[in-house]
């Protein structure tokens, strides 16, 4: 092959470039200005302080959870749901002499694809849910509220839940044959005929004849598991009621204008679609109960420590857990002295390193998708990280959602450091906690149950940590 001057000059400088290179694969690449951290590294310690969330308003959520599970770390979970049904229309006809076929409680799945529509086994687990009636009305929210119920059980689910599997169902046609149709994935729980036909048909007109009339007399529906009936290690689920497919189904026959019979359906729906002052709308009617027992666990050791806030008590893991349970507290204690430790400084970077604890977290008990960073402010009330406020545009950036890969979470936390080195903010205490793959919440959390088990202070491996990268100014 014969070779030009200028050829064998491209390829001489070609040879030189890509000897050069230490990486091949970021040849033509930007350089990122996000990943070259400079300056001093200092790995700053962390303690830890387990704390009990408090009860979460459950008031206008955007999904409600229904379950029991068993878990060997965190104890049993709970969680029923107090709904009220409202009439379709004032003063609803029924028609004339008219008799239930059946009638359905139906309830949707919700069915976000970024958010865990259901926590824990649906492989194993056997689920039955009991549907009783309320005794009052639903005007109490926390998580916390007992919803009273006669005894009277209404219906009854019993089998696997398929959270993923669209159903099949027939429509009820007036006059025509009934037609089969494709439905969200539900469950559907047959309630006592004998009941509704009482509670609802027979009073007519007069018995919907407004919305406060209608709900004063039948009160409401709340479903819970029973735990006697159910089998395995169980899981809790979510259900949606901001749309029109969660319902109590009512099929009855009527006699027409020529004596014959007719079959008909009315869909009476569960909570109401209400507008806010800010614009959007919210679901009003619907309530969560959500119960904790921690009995014979590690976490109820640390959470029965006599002494919650000494710093000396520390622990190899901490814990993590949705649905109102527990979050950690996070103290600093280098940052109060860091400047007369390493001098005044500019912090260039500031990470907060949380890795799993554990082992790999497994089936059904999967490690929290997304941890919420919040600080107390004076009054001891829920307040942003400054860094979250830079960054609420693009929440990745400020971090904590789960690396599957590498088993962590990671929050940059630059702003927040530099303010109590600086004494700019006082720190009153500062919070992780499970929090929805699509909402940062600062509050009790009562959409997701995931829970995350993270290596804590005293840890050999996996230990809590804050990287601090700084330069030493005069």
């Amino acid at each position: 092959m014969k070779f030009t001057k200028q050829d064998l000059l491209t390829l001489l400088i070609g040879l030189f470039l890509f000897a050069s290179c230490k990486n091949p694969d970021g040849v033509g690449l930007d350089v990122d200005p996000n990943a070259a951290i400079t300056g001093t590294l200092v790995v700053s310690p962390v303690t830890t302080q387990l704390v009990e969330e408090t009860a979460a308003n459950t008031l206008g959520l955007n999904r409600y959870p229904l379950g029991y599970m068993t878990d060997p770390v965190f104890g049993k979970t709970e969680a029923g749901i107090a709904m009220t049904v409202y009439p379709v229309s004032a003063s609803y006809d029924f028609g004339t002499a008219p008799q239930l076929d059946s009638a359905v409680l139906v309830l949707k799945f919700d069915e976000s694809s970024t958010l865990t529509k259901f926590y824990g086994d649906t492989t194993n687990s056997k689920y039955s849910i009991d549907v009783f009636q309320l005794t009052n009305k639903v005007t109490n929210y926390k998580s916390s509220d007992i919803q009273a119920i006669n005894n009277t059980l209404l219906g009854n689910f019993t089998g696997k839940l398929a959270p993923n599997t669209k159903t099949k169902v027939y429509d009820i046609v007036t006059g025509k044959a009934d037609t089969l149709k494709t439905v969200p994935a539900q469950i559907r729980i047959p309630l006592n005929k004998a009941f509704i036909q009482n509670a609802i048909l027979n009073q007519g007109t007069a018995g919907t004849a407004t919305e406060t009339k209608f709900i004063e007399s039948f009160k409401g529906l709340y479903a819970q598991i029973n735990k006697t009936s159910s089998t395995g290690v169980g899981g809790i689920a979510f259900f949606n009621f901001s749309g029109t497919d969660s319902y109590l189904q009512l099929v009855w026959k009527k006699t027409n204008s020529s004596n014959g019979v007719d079959t008909t359906s009315v869909n009476f729906p569960i909570g109401k679609l209400v507008q806010n002052s800010t614009g959007g709308a919210s679901i009003s009617g619907v309530a969560a109960n959500i119960k904790h027992d921690y009995t014979g666990t590690e976490i109820q050791k640390q959470i029965d420590v006599p002494t919650p806030t000494d710093p000396t008590q520390q622990y190899n893991v901490t814990y993590l857990q949705g649905l109102a349970g527990v979050k950690t507290m996070l103290k600093f204690p280098e940052l109060t002295t860091f400047t007369s430790t390493y001098g005044k400084a500019i912090i260039n970077k500031a990470e907060l390193v949380v890795e799993i604890g554990e082992n790999a977290p497994a089936y059904p008990f999967n490690a929290a998708q997304r941890l919420s960073l919040y600080r107390w402010d004076i009054a001891h009330q829920p307040a942003d990280l400054p860094d979250f406020t830079t960054f609420s545009s693009t929440p990745a950036l400020f971090g904590g959602y789960f690396d599957s890969l590498k088993k962590r979470y990671i929050f940059v936390v630059t702003s927040y450091v530099q303010s109590l080195i600086d004494k700019n903010i006082e720190d009153y205490g500062t919070f992780l906690a499970p929090t929805s793959y699509t909402d940062f919440q600062r509050v009790s959390s009562a959409t997701s149950a995931e829970r995350s088990i993270i290596g804590a202070s005293n840890a050999t491996a996996n230990k809590i940590k804050l990287n601090i990268y700084y330069t030493k100014i005069n």
